[in-house]
């Protein structure tokens, strides 16, 4: 399995798909044999220039853990706590890490809005994870559909607000730009109107050397759209890819982006 050491890079597109809370365990398990297959059948992905990535269910991961344990996918987790110790109920970034776990996501708008996670327990999370080592998978996305320039000011102030103001820290971390006016909607974000928001957000980023920071879009994301977006360093899944063939048509998408790149230079 691929360890969290070698993320992130710029270098390298990310396809990723989370089951949230939409699967039984046995479904699970049946739907994640279906993913391993679609990544199976797809060689060029040892290279390590597309990495595919998937997060279900705490229960499922030690057994996820062990189906992909020949396979270049990367296991993720939905959450993490703050830390070890007397937090009844919550999952500790070490014990992730001791699963298998490479990377965990952080700051979902879901967790936002209703388990009532502020920029200082995402900052707190983020420091676990990267002191566990895992790679966090930080998501941020602006409220209601804006300019492009205002939505990516309020992502680079969440951003700025996970590392608390530490911008080394921000060095090791996966951007998941999901608007939250997007998530479980019929059509993601529009490809221009994303595009530019990337844009922006790089320019703020680049201001601390972070040009080169992977940020991937999700929210509604499905086959078709990663071909369409610029500055985009791959897509990060949920429904749609609940259809593991649909993972392999973007997997397919990404291998070809990043083949073009190789041939053509940057696109």
């Amino acid at each position: 399995m691929r360890q969290a050491a070698s993320l992130p890079s710029p270098d390298v597109l990310y396809v990723g798909v989370s089951t949230k809370m939409y699967m039984g365990y046995a479904q699970s398990l049946a739907w994640l044999e279906q993913l391993v297959a679609e990544v199976d059948a797809r060689p060029a992905l040892a290279a390590g220039r597309v990495v595919p990535f998937v997060i279900p269910s705490f229960p499922v991961l030690p057994a996820a853990a062990a189906a992909m344990a020949d396979s270049p996918l990367l296991l993720g987790a939905q959450n993490c706590g703050w830390a070890d110790g007397p937090w009844t109920g919550e999952v500790s970034p070490s014990m992730l890490a001791e699963l298998g776990v490479g990377l965990v996501e952080i700051g979902h708008a879901e967790r936002r809005r209703h388990f009532a996670e502020d920029d200082r327990v995402v900052a707190l999370k983020v420091r676990a994870a990267v002191h566990a080592g895992l790679t966090p998978l930080l998501c941020v996305g602006e409220p209601e559909l804006s300019t492009p320039e205002a939505a990516a000011e309020l992502v680079f102030r969440q951003i700025r607000a996970a590392v608390s103001g530490d911008w080394s820290v921000a060095s090791g971390l996966i951007i998941a730009y999901e608007p939250v006016w997007a998530i479980g909607a019929p059509e993601p974000a529009s490809a221009a109107y994303v595009s530019r928001v990337v844009a922006a957000l790089r320019d703020s980023l680049g201001q601390h050397g972070l040009v080169d920071l992977p940020v991937i879009y999700g929210g509604s994301a499905k086959p078709g759209l990663l071909p369409q977006l610029s500055g985009v360093s791959g897509l990060f899944l949920g429904r749609f890819a609940h259809n593991a063939r649909n993972f392999g048509l973007v997997l397919d998408e990404a291998l070809s982006f990043s083949t073009a790149e190789v041939l053509n230079g940057p696109l």
